[in-house]
């Protein structure tokens, strides 16, 4: 398996954690889609150009996240078990994952692209909305932490793969310590392998963006 990824994207990190908890063996390809030499090249093999794509053994072309997660957990039996099979816990999970991708990060990604305009293009009503609506899918998950120690019960799920990297790019507008349940998790999420190999890809390639290397393709 081939999986083209950027690590400072947070479907990517979803997918990197999934695979991580499944011990995965696969050749990562780090894309940078702002190059627009990498960009033209990575289109070639995928037109629509998005990340993160699992190419697989059979020559599948995988482009989302919770599909690339699903197919990984059908395909390696070993490690973690990341789409529970009983079915009220398989629908939740799917839930929650689809409340975090289409709710938790589009806002975090509205709200970012909005506060890098220059400062007298950012609308301070627009930012509020986008905080009040991140605070509405926070308390969400809140309650559902309430009643499990994952955000689907006592195991880890593709659900926890998406929340960890949104929990960590929360912007500085919205504390955590706000929510006690998600302080908790967010105490143990730290402490999980997976995200921990993340945290360091992630570490790495801010500190190579930053210094003006770009990440190799």
């Amino acid at each position: 398996m081939e999986l083209f990824y950027n690590p400072l994207s947070r479907s990517c990190q979803k997918v990197l954690i999934a695979l991580y908890e499944k011990q995965a063996n696969f050749f990562p390809r780090i894309i940078n889609l702002h190059d627009p030499l990498e960009r033209r090249r990575y289109a070639e093999l995928y037109p629509l150009c998005s990340l993160p794509l699992l190419k697989t053994k059979d020559n599948w072309q995988l482009p989302d996240s919770s599909i690339i997660i699903e197919y990984v957990d059908q395909q390696i039996h070993a490690g973690t078990q990341l789409i529970p099979r009983e079915p009220q816990t398989n629908l939740r999970t799917k839930m929650l994952d689809r409340l975090i991708d289409n709710q938790l990060y589009r806002t975090l990604y509205d709200m970012e692209k909005h506060q890098r305009l220059p400062e007298q293009m950012q609308q301070q009503l627009l930012i509020k909305q986008h905080e009040k609506q991140l605070r509405l899918v926070l308390l969400e998950l809140e309650n559902q932490l309430k009643q499990h120690h994952w955000l689907c019960g006592d195991g880890f799920t593709l659900a926890d793969c998406a929340l960890i990297p949104a929990l960590n790019s929360l912007p500085k507008e919205i504390q955590l310590m706000e929510f006690y349940e998600l302080s908790r998790y967010w105490q143990q999420a730290e402490l999980r392998g997976s995200w921990q190999l993340v945290e360091e890809e992630v570490e790495q390639a801010q500190a190579a963006l930053h210094s003006g290397i770009q990440p190799p393709p």
